[in-house]
């Protein structure tokens, strides 16, 4: 029931805090309303809850609304200027409650609401709400009594029916549960509870309110409605949630819609299906909300010969969006995380004219979904949201949900061991994160898990532990000194050297003190029998790494996985070197977003100085959470293409080499630091290992302390400094002085700063 338009005017101001809505006769008629019939008129952000009145002058096509017992999203906003249709005034019957219970706001510094004038309280209450109609999460708007603004109502007994509301009666019993101020009612009441999808939820609330609020003036300026709108993301960044959240709040019915709904059996069901939603949807009074969600199962690429099931029933939705009414109130959601599946016919303006992005969330943006999630689970205070923000990157808002839960179970599980422990503590999010991997990384290529690795288990290699802190740590912990420096962070390292020199073990020390996600790849990893199936591969090891950023991707032995072209005009079309190809081109786009989406970044008014700091904040952000750093290792550096080690690609090419004697006394320390040792001179062992590699060393005491065992038994209580003589002879280094001659003659041509 559309009927004639109704143009909304401020309250008369005898009207002002009476919950009254003054309509025209005829009006009151077609809605089968009397004197003081409560009515819900549905308003952009909400609803507000009435007494039906007629105008004094009797005049038609107007709506005089007071906004007293409105929903807490219009608390404080002005409500003129608006159109309506009778369509969203819902007549609502009225039964007296036995019970209800309110949060209260009061001002700074008013009276009390507890001890012993709390049945006072209540009676003072009751009477500033008699004759008002009520509903569960409505607000009511109070301004007798000085110092009371609020009273949101949370809860009544009996519980309402959809379409009604109730009223006080003077048994009914007022509790109030809690009482709070203006400030905090705000942040709590008013807000989503979508902590990181603000960006995201700007454009959608704006597209989802056009038919509502504005249904008339588009039309006069000759431009039609939107008709659709695509949320892209990966699975669990929120698209779904932040969609039914802006409905709620804007008071929208929502048709959800599966694809098992969908798909049938027989030719021709699916199709009939798809028209019957489109009719259901369009037969909604006032404006309706049509989501599909994985719309990428449904409707994909059509085939080139166009005889599947599904081309057809993209053909379907095409011919449907395309005979929407101009002038509809009817807005086409849906949701994808393959848009690269869809069928590009729907992409265009006039079916989706919009498409909204929601990316993996930063860390600024995991801090906030996580104290949402946490707002209501008791925490101790050694639980710091930041650190589990920065600890958590590549964490959807699913993942963090999942942590959450599993940090809680945690807690039940000491409970039944420590009844008196009631919080959650930080040894609880740190066993969750062992347990709990990001959902991007689950099915990824390569390795993603390994074992913490501190820079002090390794010996020596000074100068490349601080050339990797450089290139990995300090883009990443200190953002703000590369942004106001104007220095670039560093796209890609390769460490060469001699083998068993621990290149592997100081990339995993990298990746663990920066607390970045790390992917390890090898050549077995991506090389397959079917053609094009190692470059689509690498270039899906790439996707994973910015979509988990900022990640540390470690491609080991980047020799067998590349080739180097020739340079004497042969051409060899090997699998090795188009997969070098597609690494130069995914090298070259790093530091990309995922998907940037089609909107344009907006700009919200500020004070100078907060847009000045917002500004500062969100560029130190971008620097914090756009690195993807590809780290290589290789012991033939000599047979990479040379275009792979140009400046812009692999920054730094490091030298890794074998240790000095100082080196290889700390690593003898570190590899006997769990051992127990009887008058062994490490000092001497450091000399007489000359040559020898970091594993080689870590043999040598594996070595001497099995050779404890053979010659003193099982009950052998320590190494002896003879053992490790004894197995030194029969050890050799790994590396003769012809490849020690290869490396450094290397080191001194190619390595570069």
């Amino acid at each position: 029931m559309a009927g004639p338009a109704l143009r909304l005017l401020p309250p008369d101001a005898g009207d002002r805090g009476s919950q009254r809505c003054r309509l025209g006769p005829r009006a009151l008629a077609a809605l089968g309303l009397k004197l003081g019939s409560p009515v819900r008129i549905c308003l952009p952000g909400g609803a507000a809850l009435c007494a039906a009145w007629p105008r004094r002058d009797r005049a038609e096509g107007f709506l005089q609304l007071d906004t007293k017992c409105v929903s807490p999203w219009l608390v404080g906003r002005p409500c003129q200027g608006l159109s309506l249709g009778l369509g969203h005034l819902q007549p609502l019957s009225c039964v007296k409650l036995r019970r209800v219970r309110v949060r209260a706001v009061l001002e700074t510094g008013a009276w009390g609401l507890g001890g012993e004038s709390k049945g006072l309280t209540g009676e003072l209450l009751k009477e500033l709400l008699r004759g008002v109609y009520l509903c569960p999460g409505f607000v009511v708007e109070l301004a007798a009594w000085p110092g009371l603004r609020l009273l949101e109502v949370t809860a009544v007994e009996p519980e309402l029916e959809p379409g009604s509301t109730g009223f006080l009666g003077t048994r009914t019993r007022l509790e109030v549960v809690e009482v709070l101020r203006p400030e905090q009612f705000q942040s709590q009441g008013r807000d989503l509870r979508l902590g990181g999808l603000e960006q995201a939820a700007s454009p959608l609330r704006e597209l989802l309110s056009l038919p509502l609020r504005f249904p008339k003036a588009l039309g006069r300026l000759g431009l039609p409605c939107p008709r659709g709108v695509l949320l892209l993301g990966p699975p669990g960044v929120g698209k779904t949630a932040l969609l039914r959240a802006l409905a709620h709040e804007l008071e929208a019915p929502i048709l959800e819609v599966s694809p098992a709904a969908i798909q049938g059996s027989r030719p021709g069901e699916s199709e009939q299906k798809l028209r019957r939603l489109f009719e259901k949807a369009q037969g909604q009074a006032g404006p309706c909300l049509l989501f599909i969600d994985d719309m990428d199962s449904l409707f994909p690429r059509r085939a080139a010969a166009g005889n599947r099931p599904e081309d057809r029933l993209v053909a379907q939705l095409l011919t449907l969006m395309d005979n929407l009414d101009p002038w509809t109130q009817m807005l086409v959601v849906a949701a994808s995380s393959r848009p690269e599946a869809l069928e590009p016919a729907l992409r265009r303006p006039g079916r989706f004219d919009r498409e909204i992005t929601i990316n993996v969330p930063t860390m600024l943006q995991r801090q906030s979904i996580l104290q949402a999630i946490t707002s209501a689970m008791p925490l101790r205070a050694d639980v710091y949201l930041s650190w589990l923000a920065e600890a958590t990157s590549g964490y959807v808002g699913a993942d963090l949900t999942a942590l959450c839960r599993e940090a809680t179970l945690q807690l039940v599980r000491r409970s039944s061991k420590e009844p008196l422990d009631n919080k959650i503590n930080f040894a609880d999010f740190h066993e969750a994160l062992r347990i709990v991997q990001p959902s991007c990384l689950r099915s990824s290529i390569g390795l993603t898990d390994f074992r913490p690795v501190q820079w002090d288990q390794i010996g020596g290699l000074d100068q490349v532990k601080l050339k990797l802190k450089q290139s990995i740590e300090w883009p990443v912990m200190y953002p703000e000194a590369f942004v106001r420096m104007g220095v670039t962070p560093i796209r890609g390292i390769l460490l060469y050297g001699p083998p068993g020199c621990a290149k592997t073990t100081v990339v995993k020390a990298a990746a663990s003190s920066c607390r970045c996600s790390f992917l390890s790849v090898s050549g077995a990893d991506l090389f397959s029998p079917f053609v094009g199936d190692s470059e689509k591969a690498l270039a899906q090891v790439f996707h994973q790494a910015r979509a988990a950023a900022p990640s540390i991707l470690f491609l080991d032995e980047i020799d067998s996985m590349l080739g180097s072209r020739s340079l004497d005009g042969t051409v060899d079309h090997s699998v090795k070197e188009r997969v070098l190809s597609v690494l130069l081109n995914e090298m070259d786009g790093i530091g990309h977003s995922l998907a940037k989406g089609r909107d344009p970044e907006r700009k919200i008014l500020l004070p100078e100085g907060e847009q000045l700091e917002q500004s500062k904040m969100l560029e130190f952000q971008e620097v914090r959470n756009k690195d993807v750093i590809v780290v290589a290792a290789t012991n033939r550096p000599d047979l990479l293409d040379d275009a792979l080690l140009r400046p812009g690609r692999f920054d730094q090419i490091i030298f890794v080499p074998i240790p000095d004697a100082e080196a290889r006394l700390s690593i003898l320390r570190i590899c006997t630091s769990k051992t127990p040792l009887d008058d062994v001179l490490l000092e001497e062992l450091a000399a007489q290992t000359t040559g020898f590699t970091g594993a080689d060393i870590q043999n040598l005491c594996k070595e001497a302390a099995l050779l404890a065992l053979q010659e003193d038994g099982f009950d052998a209580a320590a190494v002896k400094h003879g053992h490790f003589l004894k197995s030194l002879q029969n050890l050799k280094p790994s590396l003769t002085g012809q490849q020690l001659d290869f490396y450094h003659n290397l080191f001194s041509t190619v390595t570069r700063r």
